[in-house]
């Protein structure tokens, strides 16, 4: 979902006032008790591939759910709602009875508990690597050497991000994903595979190859929700989804999404933190495994001299210079463009806690490291003047709050 990215948890939308219903009204009359109730189904007015309210571009779960309520013989409403409040849009909408059902949500125990029953699994939805036909990916290892976009807070960038052996670019979404790779800033991209299955169609004129992959946290089965209590109707779609399979199967390919043989990729050596949405990416946080370790104490090195922060404004070259560096190695703790929830390593704060002090707990840090912390020694990877771009970067990015 979009993960896509405006999002803002307080805002009007979160009242079910904000609920938009579209669909055929029933007509009154002599036969109205007699009407057949339509089925409402909840979808976000705007993520593609997924959904959508534009007639001319529904999107796959609207198309589903269309052919659903034929095999049903029930009419379809919509109820529209932005999924970018994960749970919370299932808990206001669907729980509160604005709707029967939901497509594409994640068939896990997890997910919602005993609150949420699913049918029959429709199909499996997961990352994908994306590169150019030339590239020969056979697994994991083609990746050694070459620089790989990867999403934030996500399992791919679990995967490659501590790796040694290759260089990981990291981005916010998809789309930006899909930006970097086509203006030739990586090799290959891992990205959430729906997202960027429909935009190499509509958007790339189908310009690279999408490889879906398979194996933990890397995939799961997406199906239609239901709320606690409406297991008849379960049953229902459960009798329907078999004759709908083809059908199915035609809008996996309109909408691009990834339909190849999976890449088996092994478990997560270390796996910090899972998201999961088969509504989009970035809508559902389903797991949050257990953190990386930290590095355990290391003996003390001698402090190098700070050298004086540059009195004079930074140049553009160097801010560029230094957000480069930053997206592709600070970014996997600090969040690419330093935007990061949890204040202790959120790095747009360092004038708030530091003031005066600021470059010289930048330096220290970044050049000897704080291995209790978890924060390693980069004097040995980065030049002085790549710290100095770094800095120079991050001045950009400081909140005056």
């Amino acid at each position: 979902m979009s993960v896509s990215n405006g999002r803002n948890p307080f805002a009007a939308l979160l009242s079910l006032a904000a609920l938009a219903v579209c669909g055929p009204a029933q007509a009154a009359g002599p036969d109205a008790a007699t009407a057949v109730e339509p089925l409402r189904l909840c979808a976000d007015p705007a993520n593609l591939p997924f959904s959508s309210e534009d007639p001319a571009r529904p999107g796959l779960y609207v198309e589903i759910g269309d052919a659903l309520g034929k095999a049903l013989g029930r009419p379809v409403t919509h109820v529209w709602y932005r999924t970018n409040f994960g749970k919370r849009a299932v808990r206001v909408t669907m729980l509160a009875r604005q709707c029967d059902a939901t497509i594409g949500l994640p068939q896990d125990s997890d997910f919602m508990g005993p609150k949420v029953i699913f049918s029959k699994p429709l199909f499996r939805l997961g990352y994908a690597i994306v590169a150019s036909p030339e590239f020969a990916f056979a697994g994991i290892d083609s990746l050694k050497g070459r620089k790989v976009i990867v999403q934030y807070e996500t399992t791919p960038q679990n995967m490659l991000g501590p790796r040694e052996d290759m260089t990981t670019v990291t981005v916010l979404s998809p789309e930006e994903g899909m930006q970097k790779l086509a203006a030739g800033l990586a090799d290959a991209a891992f990205l959430w595979g729906p997202t960027a299955g429909y935009l190499n169609a509509s958007s790339y004129d189908g310009k690279f190859r999408i490889t879906p992959t398979d194996g933990p946290a890397l995939t799961w089965p997406t199906a239609v929700g239901f709320a606690k209590g409406s297991a008849d109707l379960r049953d229902q779609v459960d009798a329907a989804l078999p004759g709908l399979q083809a059908t199915i199967a035609d809008l996996l390919v309109k909408y691009g999404l990834p339909t190849a043989q999976p890449m088996k990729f092994g478990a997560l050596s270390s796996p910090a933190r899972v998201r999961v949405a088969a509504m989009g990416d970035g809508a559902f946080a389903l797991a949050q495994a257990a953190p990386a370790t930290t590095p355990g104490p290391q003996a003390a090195a001698m402090p190098a001299a700070v050298p004086p922060a540059a009195t004079s404004a930074p140049s553009a070259t160097n801010i560029a210079e230094g957000k480069e560096i930053f997206n592709g190695t600070c970014a996997h703790c600090h969040g690419p463009d330093g935007v990061q929830a949890e204040k202790r390593i959120d790095l747009r704060r360092l004038n708030l806690r530091y003031d005066s002090d600021m470059h010289n707990v930048y330096w220290k840090t970044v050049h000897d490291g704080r291995p209790s912390k978890g924060m390693p020694s980069w004097k040995d990877v980065f030049t002085d003047e790549q710290f100095n771009q770094i800095w120079d970067y991050l001045q950009t990015v400081q909140s005056k709050e």
